[in-house]
């Protein structure tokens, strides 16, 4: 399946935070339909053996943006950190940290939307070529961009999975039956 994403746009380039126990770190700040701070220079293995260090030591970046008062565009959040590294069979592999200590299983949809977006803006993918994006458990997604104005409108192919098929049942009388 393919979906068309919310136009994505880098905000800042390079923003260097203060992350204690590891020094300065600099990421991009971009928007991919959630607030993603993008790392590439980071010395850490995203394999999933690491996963309990890449957690930590991402988590610990999130909260050093919020205490230091690094925020979006808009002054939201930044509530995702995307890490990224080479990959054998990918343009790139992906660890991507989610607000509640959460890590993403799949190569995040709008974290490949941030990275597009980083990736046109420093002109290192062209409109319409492909980008494959493998994440830390080695799944895929193939990313490209159309441009949007100034920003970028993603497109990113997956493999989607069933995972229920569920029947609504509405009580005529309830008059919350389809919310307030």
């Amino acid at each position: 399946m393919t979906l068309r994403n919310v136009p994505a746009y880098r905000y800042r380039k390079q923003v260097p935070v203060e992350v204690p126990g590891h020094g300065v770190v600099l990421g991009d700040i971009a928007w991919g339909g959630n607030w993603f701070f993008l790392v590439s220079d980071h010395g850490h293995e995203l394999q999933m053996d690491n996963v309990e260090a890449l957690t930590d030591y991402t988590w610990a970046m999130l909260k050093a943006l919020e205490a230091q008062g690094i925020r979006s565009a808009d002054g939201a959040m930044i509530d995702h950190i995307e890490l990224f590294a080479d990959d054998a069979h990918a343009d790139s592999r992906n660890f991507v940290m989610c607000p509640g200590k959460a890590y993403d299983r799949s190569p995040c949809g709008t974290g490949t939307s941030a990275k597009l977006a980083c990736l046109a803006a420093d002109a290192k993918l062209a409109a319409g070529e492909p980008w494959v994006q493998a994440s830390i458990t080695g799944s895929q997604f193939l990313g490209r961009y159309e441009w949007d104005g100034e920003r970028v409108r993603p497109f990113i192919t997956g493999r989607a999975y069933m995972t229920a098929d569920s029947t609504l049942l509405i009580d005529e009388q309830d008059p919350f039956a389809w919310g307030i």
